[in-house]
């Protein structure tokens, strides 16, 4: 095999491979990127066996071929190149090394048999559907933060895609939640999604997925099965397992009965939440709400280190209410809000609490209060 790559093309196809590769494992094979030379292209592709992606790039191929690498040297490499250098891949199959060149750069490489690398199974796809990346990308966006960290509790690891009823129709639904607060996001249901099966989609995959999300205007295209999901545009194709367990009912969650509405600027709110929480102790993490007519003060008492207070105006016409959340969970879910203003609804002390954005019904957030 042998090949010649701009190097910022090279870089980019290697950077998604090797964030796939798991660093500690105990298979070397796992730690290669196995790269195939063919006509005008070549691709990459990396496995932890529960993530692939494929990642093709155009190339001048002098010899077609494949051969792997370790993908953290090879990225390393490439990375520390010079702007616009041509990179030659030149693969000698006897010997076992790869030969990286550039300019008067020169480097010599170990490779293992390409027939060792495992390549994922192929897979029946239930439904195939396209959708936009800007719609992908908010879906994922906005509902990751919830997701748990328990590994216990594996079924809530990632976030639940799915097909429900929204007040419109059918609409395609993110759901994430680790107890202790939840976000449910909707999007208008694409040509093709409604045989759709529930997925829960892992944590580091919706983390991979990102980087394929950036381009608004892109078409990708979406293929879910009970067992996998994929993800393609024209230069990668990133499949996954997806989480085996059963989500939770989460719209028992969702508190229907709250009348008490704050409506707050979100900006001024997040702000204002991380200054007050600067003296909060690191156990509990406590900011109490205290609302009253058109006002909110948000402070702080930890023994520990100290006190904050400070005041908001909000729009409130209820009655007064005294509230405590962890900090960490408020500032996370203010900082999902792209409109202008957070609209919270309350019940009591100890319910659970619902904020949207604006009039905005597509994006709802449920947190759980805690005692202060």
């Amino acid at each position: 095999m042998k090949l010649s790559i701009e190097r910022g093309t090279l870089l980019k196809a290697v950077s998604q491979a090797q964030s796939v590769v798991e660093r500690r494992n105990t298979i070397p094979i796992l730690a290669n990127v196995l790269i195939e030379a063919e006509g005008n292209t070549v691709q990459f592709r990396a496995t932890d066996l529960d993530i692939e992606v494929v990642d093709r790039a155009p190339a001048m191929v002098e010899r077609a071929g494949s051969t792997t690498v370790s993908a953290v040297t090879l990225h390393e490499i490439v990375r520390k190149l010079p702007d616009g250098a041509l990179v030659t891949l030149t693969d000698d199959g006897a010997a076992g090394r790869l030969t990286v060149e550039a300019g008067r750069s020169n480097f010599n490489l170990a490779t293992l048999p390409k027939e060792d690398f495992p390549v994922m199974a192929s897979s029946e796809y239930s439904a195939n559907f396209s959708a936009k990346a800007e719609v992908l990308r908010r879906l994922f966006d906005k509902s990751k933060f919830a997701i748990s960290t328990e590994e216990t509790r594996y079924y809530l690891n990632g976030v639940y895609m799915h097909v429900a009823d929204g007040d419109g129709g059918q609409v395609l639904r993110c759901v994430a939640t680790d107890g202790h607060r939840l976000a449910r996001i909707d999007a208008p249901l694409p040509e093709g999604a409604g045989a759709m099966p529930g997925v829960i989609v892992p944590r580091k995959t919706v983390g991979e997925l990102r980087k394929l999300l950036e381009e608004d205007d892109m078409d990708i295209a979406v293929s879910v099965s009970e067992t996998k999901v994929r993800f393609a545009t024209p230069d990668i194709t990133l499949t996954s397992k997806v989480i085996d367990g059963t989500f939770p009912d989460y719209t028992r969650v969702i508190p229907q009965g709250n009348t008490r509405r704050m409506e707050v600027d979100a900006t001024d709110f997040a702000k204002a939440v991380d200054r007050v929480a600067t003296v909060s102790s690191e156990r509990s993490r406590a900011v109490k709400m205290s609302l009253d007519e058109d006002r909110l003060i948000l402070s702080v008492n930890a023994p520990d280190s100290g006190a904050a207070e400070e005041e908001l105006a909000v729009a409130y016409s209820d009655e007064r209410l005294e509230i405590g959340f962890n900090a960490k969970y408020l500032l996370e879910i203010a900082s999902q809000v792209d409109r202008e203003n957070a609209v919270f609804l309350f019940n009591s002390a100890g319910d659970p609490t619902l904020m949207r954005e604006g009039n905005d019904e597509t994006a709802v957030y449920v947190v759980m209060p805690m005692r202060v």
